[in-house]
Formats: C-alpha cells, structure tokens, sequence
C-alpha cells in the first residue's frame, strides 16, 4: 500500500504560481512512477504531468507544457509540480498518483496508477 497527500492548493490569481506538494509513505518512493492529475468541476480527470522514477523522464499535457514542472525528491519521499502563469481554466482539484508496477514507463492513462491521493483544490482568479 501507498498512502500520498497533496498540499499546497489555493486560490491565486490569474498569471501567479503555486508549488503542489505530494508526500508519499509505505512502499520505496524511488521504486514509483508518479504523476499529477486534475478534474475540473464537470469534467472527466485529466493527465497534468508524470515522472520517471530517477527523474531522468518527465512529460506534460499540451495545455500545460512550458508552465508546469514535475519533480521529485526521493530522499524526502516527495513530487512536486510547479505551476506558472496560471489560467482560470487551470482551476481544478489536482490528484498525486502513483504507479508501483515494475519494469513500466510513465504514462498518461489514469488507470496505470495504482494510488492515488485525495486531491488538493486549486483555484485560479481572472
């Protein structure tokens, strides 16, 4: 089991930056995949970013791209996803998850994710 909590969700204004926060406990951080997700109100959940295990691979939605950044800190069992020049439309509840499978490469399918956490709100302004 993998247990991950969000933080650093909040209300900000158009074009500010936000850091979010996942800390992840009970299995080898290192041995995981890890990846952000959002779902807006109304919407279907939706791939943000994901990180290789050493951080040697990262990649991001288009809408993101260029504003975001994913990274990870294995000695303090953590990723995190930078956020720039937000957009209201970047208004969501963003999900941490993880995939614990051996021998796999990081995706965007939702459902190659084993865990995941209990989501963090993040609320842009115009």
């Amino acid at each position: 089991q993998v247990q991950l909590v969000e933080s650093g969700g909040e209300l900000v204004q158009a074009g500010g930056s936000l850091r979010l926060s996942c800390t992840a406990s009970g299995r080898t951080f290192s041995g995981l995949i890890m990846g952000w997700f959002r779902q807006a109100p109304g919407k279907e959940r939706e791939f943000v970013a994901t990180i290789s295990r050493n951080s040697a691979y990262t990649y991001y939605a288009d809408s993101v791209r260029g504003r975001f950044t994913i990274s990870r800190d294995n000695a303090k069992i953590t990723v995190y996803l930078q956020m720039n020049f937000l957009k209201p439309e970047d208004t969501a509840v963003y999900y941490c998850a993880a995939d614990a499978a051996l021998f796999t490469s990081p995706t965007t399918r939702a459902y190659d994710y084993d865990y995941w956490g209990q989501g963090t709100q993040v609320t842009v302004s115009s």
